[in-house]
């Protein structure tokens, strides 16, 4: 039996409330031991990284190993990127026969090897693409199943986010994902909340809030401010795989000790335990290079335990050089 011989959560499972933290798509990161361990921490729902729909067709070794999953890992959502609305359909078609229920078109990715074949953030150059291909996902999943994942517009002249919302409303899309920065700017300046706002007022559409989510106390403002209908978490949990039970913790009016240095000790072996029990290899030991150094930047001795994270070439040596925080 495969890893994705089962069946995923049924659409009803989807949990769309600001109670109800989700974990961005994050390329190099949101694998099935981050997701997992993420969701030990109360991380509601996940992506996966995010995928080529032309390596789905093509059945491409890399592309499928972006889709290793496990009962434990659920509700997840395939994110899947592309420009040509035949090649979107043919990958839907794979993914639901594998068993996946919810779907998201990447229409953010600024990264230039991804802009440069028309997918990505480029698509927001043709919204009326972006509506064709949300409408092929929505209509072969089922209604409220895909979601988009946008940018303001490719740069401030062309602005579309609102555009696009107004084009999808009544195609069965389930969620619009709008980190408020145009393509241009990529992590540059501040995400513009009041944006969200915007498009929470103008759309039916359940609206995420993405961008600047950096601790539990930001996102509890921006729902605050913007009245969307859900938080997705990026950089702010690769620096704090916790932050979704805190942010719970502020919704529900109970304070909590973000992290002091016995929490960020045990949320490092927790880490290090979903990396043994799911990624067995070596390349497993080597991620903890890039995983553990975000956690711990800003303790005493960091710079000294990074570079000693870093030299390590096995589980025991990873495992020694964290033993050393408290």
């Amino acid at each position: 039996m495969s890893d994705n011989d089962f069946s995923l959560s049924p659409a009803s499972d989807l949990p769309i409330h600001p109670d109800k933290p989700w974990l961005a798509p994050l390329a190099g990161f949101s694998d099935l031991a981050f997701r997992l361990l993420c969701r030990h921490y109360g991380c509601c729902a996940a992506f996966t990284e995010m995928i080529s729909a032309k390596g789905l067709v093509y059945q491409t070794r890399n592309t499928l190993e972006l889709l290793k999953t496990s009962f434990e890992d659920s509700p997840l959502i395939v994110q899947i990127y592309g420009s040509e609305p035949g090649i979107i359909r043919k990958s839907m078609s794979i993914l639901m026969d594998l068993g996946f229920c919810y779907f998201d078109l990447n229409c953010g990715c600024s990264v230039r090897k991804v802009a440069k074949t028309g997918a990505g953030a480029a698509l927001l150059k043709s919204p009326g693409l972006i509506a064709e291909m949300a409408l092929a996902m929505s209509e072969a999943a089922g209604p409220g199943r895909a979601g988009i994942k946008i940018r303001l517009g490719w740069n401030n002249e062309e602005q579309v986010y609102l555009e696009l919302a107004e084009m999808l409303s009544g195609s069965g899309t389930g969620w619009i994902t709008l980190h408020p920065r145009t393509a241009g700017q990529l992590f540059s300046g501040k995400a513009r909340w009041e944006a969200l706002k915007t498009l929470k007022k103008a759309t039916r559409i359940p609206v995420i809030a993405s961008g600047d989510l950096f601790t539990a106390r930001d996102a509890l403002e921006c729902v605050r401010l913007t009245g969307v209908d859900n938080v997705m978490f990026a950089r702010g949990a690769l620096n704090n795989p916790s932050i979704f039970e805190h942010y719970i913790n502020l919704r529900k009016n109970k304070f909590m000790v973000e992290v002091d240095q016995a929490h960020l000790q045990e949320m490092c072996f927790k880490t290090i335990y979903y990396y043994q029990r799911y990624c067995p290899s070596q390349r497993a030991v080597l991620k903890m290079r890039t995983v553990l150094p975000r956690m711990i930047r800003e303790i005493p001795g960091a710079k000294e335990l990074r570079k000693e994270i870093i030299s390590c070439r096995d589980w025991d040596g990873v495992k020694k050089a964290i033993a050393g925080i408290c």
